[in-house]
C-alpha cells in the first residue's frame, strides 16, 4: 500500500487529495477531542481547524511549487501570521475561530499518528539502539526543561510570581 503523504516534490491531484483526506481525519478528531476536553462547540472547533488544514495545505504545495528552497513550516508560519495580524481584513475571523482550537487537543491528535507510525516502523526504531532512546530521552527533557525555565523567566520579568 502506497503511503498517503510520500514527501515527494511532485504535486499530484492524487497527493493533494491524500492531503486534504489526511487533514479532514486529522480536523474531526481533533474537533471532537477539543469538544470533549476544553468544551468548545464541534462547529467553532471544525471551522478552526479547516482554517489551520488550509493554511497547511497552501504551505506544503508552496514548498513543492516555488522555486524558493524553503520549507514548508515557514510558508504555513508566515501565512498564519499575516491572516491573523490585526491590519488584516481576515485577523478577527481567523483569530476567533482558531483561537477555539486548543493546542493540546492539536497535540494529542499529532502524538497518536506519530506513535502509529512508530509502531509500523519498530523494527527501524530498535534498530537504532539504546543510544537513540537515551537521546531522545534527552532531547525530550531538555526541551520541556528550557521552555518551563524561559515561561518562568518571562512571567517573573512581567510581575506574575509563582
Amino acid at each position: 500500500m502506497p503511503e498517503l503523504i510520500d514527501g515527494s516534490e511532485n504535486v499530484s491531484v492524487h497527493g493533494i487529495f491524500n492531503w486534504i483526506f489526511l487533514l479532514a481525519i486529522f480536523s474531526i478528531i481533533t474537533a471532537i477531542g477539543n469538544y470533549v476536553g476544553y468544551k468548545h462547540p464541534i462547529q467553532e472547533s471544525l471551522i478552526g481547524m479547516g482554517i489551520l488544514s488550509l493554511i497547511t495545505l497552501l504551505g506544503v504545495w508552496m514548498e513543492r511549487k516555488l522555486p524558493l528552497n524553503i520549507s514548508s513550516i515557514i510558508y504555513i508560519s508566515v501565512m498564519g501570521i499575516i491572516l491573523a495580524f490585526p491590519t488584516m481584513p481576515t485577523s478577527e475571523f481567523v483569530s476567533y475561530y482558531v483561537s477555539k482550537v486548543e493546542v493540546m487537543a492539536i497535540v494529542t491528535v499529532f502524538l497518536a499518528y506519530v506513535g502509529i507510525g512508530m509502531g509500523k516502523s519498530w523494527n527501524e526504531f530498535k534498530a537504532l539502539g539504546w543510544r537513540a532512546i537515551i537521546i531522545t530521552i534527552l532531547v525530550i527533557a531538555s526541551t520541556y526543561l528550557g521552555s518551563a525555565f524561559v515561561a518562568h523567566i518571562i512571567l517573573v520579568l512581567t510581575g506574575v510570581h509563582i
